[in-house]
């Protein structure tokens, strides 16, 4: 196979639509944008959600509690998963990642409680819930929050 060999794969390339070149294209004259109104004017059309006067549907719906916004939301690891390491490992986001136990890792993860740990490991974890930090140090590990 040579450089000049390599083509896409058949019907996954597409030539781009040029709008506004001639009325024979489809696409002549108001390029697809029909006959006045908001939508044909250039910086036209209206911003995400709104529906036109009517009250919107993030308005209707009832609101409840409290969203934090700027929240980091961990990943989950439960302790059974923990027991596909050796004795004496040190955990870490990336041993998880590595293992295939994460398949992402932005903010860190926690250690929850669920299941048995057989192996003598060292945790690193961003938090841990109580029952999950004790059965780790009941089975001889450490628990450290990084």
């Amino acid at each position: 196979m040579n450089l000049h060999e390599l083509s896409p794969a058949a019907g996954s390339v597409q030539v781009g639509k040029r709008k506004g070149r001639g009325h024979g294209t489809g696409n002549g004259k108001t390029a697809g944008r029909g006959h006045k109104g908001q939508k044909a004017r250039s910086g036209g059309g209206v911003r995400i959600g709104f529906e036109g006067g009517q009250m919107p549907l993030a308005r209707r719906l009832p609101k409840r509690g409290f969203h934090n916004i700027f929240a980091k939301p961990y990943e989950t690891v439960n302790l059974t998963a923990l027991n596909r390491f050796e004795d004496g490992a040190v955990v870490t986001a990336q041993a998880l990642l590595d293992k295939g136990i994460l398949s992402k890792c932005r903010y860190g993860y926690k250690v929850l409680g669920n299941g048995k740990l057989e192996k003598k490991v060292t945790v690193q974890a961003s938090a841990f819930s109580a029952s999950a930090k004790e059965k780790i140090e009941a089975a001889g590990g450490k628990a450290e929050v990084v």
